[in-house]
């Protein structure tokens, strides 16, 4: 599918620009709605930009649907998706882009939502009746169609969503599952109704009837070892909660959220993996914004390392478009070590600086105009902080720029680290801008 454009007001002199960009991906297509420009005339009228709220509830819907239907075809990735005012972004496998195009065409134009609604009521999946209590075998091909592993992973997701145990198991064709309720799980709904609206227990004393279908044995544990067990008793306490885990992200992060967590926390403890695809030769390459756009995205993975870290607004890379001419020569350094990105340095050259020497509560000196490299972010994986990265990759900085470590520039604020490491390098005093 190729990525394309349609303006939602054919008129070529019409002032209305709204218009709706398909772009493809491996699993999915992205549907967004522009109406930047529409939403500043609207403003400049008086008009309130806001979107309805059935509009909004209907977008919703729709893009749950969707996102539901992707991961069940076996997507295992993040949805990077928006909506406000100035442009709706929708998901859709590519045999529903057409649709999903037309009903967010007629909710745009029309204020006819019905289009969004009949989407997400045929892309809704009976997760409840695969979830429903009881002992039973779901076959490929007659309750499912993905491979068994794929779809028992998914239906995995939905039952901890809804507070579940699945006791899954996929065989060649089929999937044996039997949902049960906790008794933690229970409580929590029952202490919390507001969080939960409509929810009804389905599974607590629930019996099989005789006629169930038996799961065959495969080895393995013995699956009545629960069986008329006792539950456990749980209380409530004050205890202060975990927080947020050193590599940015919070400890309390559950479900899909929990292998996010882990996967960015060994990228930001060991490095990020170097992907297979790309030839290294060296130990460190400089990624520019004319580079190919797989060493952009690179560089933009490992800039998430630490703005999620130290809770930046935005990546100190951010080049993801065309290859394009940077007037201040905007440049990323990533070390390799062990097969992993472990040390990262954005910089750019500019021509406004002041001495500092470093001393708290010191006020800069009188402003330079010489043309110097400004380092605008450093960060090395936490396991290897402390044996050098950072004062390498300055180094091999000042050296491709042609000048010394001290004439560097040093972006303000500096951070404790790197003040320790600007003494380091330039103990009588930087550069700052």
């Amino acid at each position: 599918m190729t990525e394309r454009t349609m303006h939602l007001v054919a008129d070529a002199s019409s002032r209305d620009t709204r218009k709706i960009r398909v772009r493809a991906s491996r699993w999915f297509a992205t549907i967004r709605l522009d109406r930047d420009s529409y939403v500043d005339a609207q403003s400049t009228r008086g008009h309130e930009p806001d979107l309805p709220a059935d509009y909004v509830a209907a977008v919703d819907r729709a893009c749950d649907a969707a996102m539901d239907c992707i991961r069940y075809d076996g997507y295992r990735g993040s949805f990077y998706l928006g909506r406000g005012p100035r442009w709706i972004d929708l998901c859709a496998r590519f045999r529903d882009v057409e649709a999903t195009i037309e009903a967010l065409r007629a909710a745009e134009l029309e204020c006819d939502y019905t289009g969004l609604h009949a989407l997400a009521d045929r892309l809704a999946l009976p997760v409840d009746e695969w979830l429903s209590p009881g002992e039973r075998e779901l076959i490929r091909g007659v309750d499912f169609d993905p491979p068994p592993g794929v779809f028992l992973r998914f239906l995995r997701g939905k039952a901890t969503e809804r507070g579940l145990r699945l006791n899954g198991r996929a065989t060649a064709g089929s999937l044996w599952v039997r949902p049960t309720l906790s008794a933690a799980q229970k409580q929590i709904r029952e202490m919390f109704p507001e969080q939960y609206p409509g929810w009804v227990d389905r599974w607590t004393g629930y019996k099989e009837s005789e006629d169930a279908p038996f799961r065959p044995w495969v080895g393995g544990s013995d699956e009545d070892l629960s069986r008329g067990a006792i539950p456990v008793q749980f209380k409530q306490l004050e205890t202060e909660g975990g927080g947020e885990c050193p590599c940015g992200m919070r400890l309390e992060d559950a479900g899909d959220g929990d292998d996010v967590h882990r996967v960015h926390h060994a990228n930001w403890a060991l490095g990020v993996r170097v992907p297979k695809g790309l030839n290294w030769w060296g130990d460190l390459v400089v990624v520019t914004t004319q580079s190919p756009i797989s060493w952009r995205k690179l560089a933009h993975q490992v800039a998430r390392m630490p703005q999620k870290e130290e809770n930046y607004d935005f990546p100190s890379w951010s080049h993801m478009g065309e290859p394009e001419v940077s007037s201040d020569s905007y440049r990323a350094y990533l070390l390799k070590v062990d097969e992993r990105i472990v040390g990262y340095l954005a910089v750019h050259d500019t021509s406004e600086h002041r001495r500092w020497d470093l001393a708290d509560g010191s006020a800069f000196g009188v402003e330079d105009g010489t043309l110097r490299p400004r380092i605008i972010l450093i960060w090395v994986a936490d396991a290897y902080r402390r044996r050098g990265i950072g004062a390498t990759l300055v180094e091999t900085l000042a050296t491709d720029f042609g000048c010394k470590v001290a004439d560097v520039s040093w972006s303000t604020p500096v951070s404790p680290a790197g003040r320790r490491l600007a003494r380091r390098l330039s103990p009588d005093g930087i550069w700052v801008s």
